[in-house]
């Protein structure tokens, strides 16, 4: 891509070559062209305002100064009519340091380092669609493992011309860390790595003990001159079920790893807190020596990609999480939900014991946290397992990976048991019809 770089996009790729870490090096082209119109209509808005007379931005007020708004609507929220205004693109300034102030609380091993304000997306498929345009190159390779939610084929190849290339997600019941490092180490020297915890669709954090792998194999292939961009989605960050699974993002350990490392987080509340449709999402850069500037720069860079796509994100959305979060029984709540889960992750753990003869038609690939799991199939094609579970047994599952993919998230705890009945009958009745 031969694209010439704006001026605006110069200075920001200036204040990142200020610091001798691997920030620029690994910006896409698209990511080097990249800006927020800082001198367009918003920057000259933003130094009108305050002024008694403001004829800049494209809203519309009352003669009173209020927003205009349609009064049956303003009569459904319970928030000031300032939230149908616009929210920067960058997002709600309180909503950015919200979400930073809670990434420190649910991230104890972050304290003290230092990264990027968040910048708010369109949920974590916007974020992850950012960082494609920022770090990915057509032909650009990335790694991550076997079971990975579809929509990468969609956001990373399909958008960005990236190639998708897996290793095999485990090794017996462990994390596959000797395959994903193998693939770090191999020939090139830009590596872009997307990591899932809790995994969709296999339901599977990684152990301390296997953060740890994660983290000393990254470090070698930094060690090694790699220059790497590391990807997390955190989509189902916190929804952890077992004792000694790790309870912290990697971003803790990796935004400030080495000089080579950037990490970039992309999290949201879409399944933390239980608000899919209110599509809020984020996206954080952390990197060894990062400055202020650089930060900044990052941070420009990709609130120029939300300017320029969906201009900005829901700013209902944004308040009505800032009130939630501003609530006396927000943390009970969330904990109640949270619980809920829990049970039926281990409703299904004890069907699994007391049902020996499950084993005939499926196995359990590893699971202990998120929304999902996955089964192997015994003998059987997934697909047609699929269709015979839809037309015979009244249920709905996903296959994906050359295995089933079950969202026990979204079926009830007494209904666990009939789910698990119907899928061991339905194999068994296509192992019967299939010649």
């Amino acid at each position: 891509m031969s694209e010439k770089i704006p001026e605006l996009a110069q200075q920001l790729n200036n204040e990142l070559k200020e610091t001798k870490n691997a920030a620029f090096e690994l910006l896409s082209s698209r990511g080097r062209t990249a800006y927020f119109p800082s001198k367009g209509i918003l920057g000259q808005a933003a130094e009108a305002k305050g002024k008694s007379i403001n004829a800049t931005i494209g809203t519309a007020f009352e003669e009173d100064g209020s927003p205009l708004c349609l009064e049956c609507l303003e009569g459904m929220l319970s928030l000031p009519d300032t939230a149908f205004l616009y929210a920067p693109s960058f997002g709600s300034p309180e909503m950015r340091a919200q979400w930073r102030d809670r990434m420190y609380v649910k991230n104890p091993g972050l304290k003290e380092k230092t990264f990027s304000l968040p910048v708010v997306t369109n949920a974590l498929t916007h974020a992850l669609s950012i960082a494609g345009e920022l770090f990915v190159d057509d032909g650009d390779t990335i790694i991550l493992p076997d079971l990975y939610w579809d929509n990468y084929d969609l956001i990373f190849e399909h958008a960005y011309g990236a190639r998708l290339e897996t290793f095999t997600a485990f090794n017996g019941e462990s994390f596959n860390v000797a395959g994903m490092k193998e693939m770090l180490l191999a020939e090139g020297k830009k590596k872009i790595l997307l990591l899932n915890f809790p995994n969709n669709p296999a339901g599977y954090t990684t152990t301390v003990e296997e953060d740890e792998a994660i983290i000393q194999a990254i470090g070698e292939a930094a060690q090694a001159g790699k220059k790497l961009a590391i990807l997390l989605d955190d989509a189902y960050f916190g929804l952890v079920y077992e004792d000694g699974i790790s309870s912290e993002s990697l971003f803790s350990r990796l935004c400030d790893l080495h000089p080579n490392v950037l990490a970039v987080k992309m999290d949201g509340p879409t399944k933390e807190d239980y608000v899919w449709g209110f599509r809020v999402g984020f996206i954080t850069f952390g990197i060894q020596g990062g400055t202020p500037a650089q930060y900044k720069a990052l941070e420009a860079k990709a609130a120029g990609l939300v300017r320029g796509t969906i201009s900005n994100s829901s700013n209902i959305s944004q308040q009505l999480l800032l009130q939630a979060y501003r609530h006396p029984d927000y943390a009970k709540q969330k904990k109640e939900k949270y619980e809920l889960l829990r049970r039926r992750y281990q409703k299904i753990k004890e069907l699994f014991a007391a049902h020996p003869e499950f084993s005939d038609s499926f196995a359990a690939k590893p699971f202990n946290s998120g929304y999902f799991m996955c089964v192997q199939l015994n003998g059987a094609d997934p697909e047609t397992v699929r269709k015979k579970l839809l037309a015979s047994f009244d249920t709905g599952v996903i296959v994906l990976s050359g295995l089933i993919r079950l969202a026990y998230s979204s079926v009830p705890t007494d209904k666990l048991e009939t789910l698990f009945t119907n899928l061991h009958a339905a194999v068994q009745q296509v192992k019967t019809e299939t010649p």
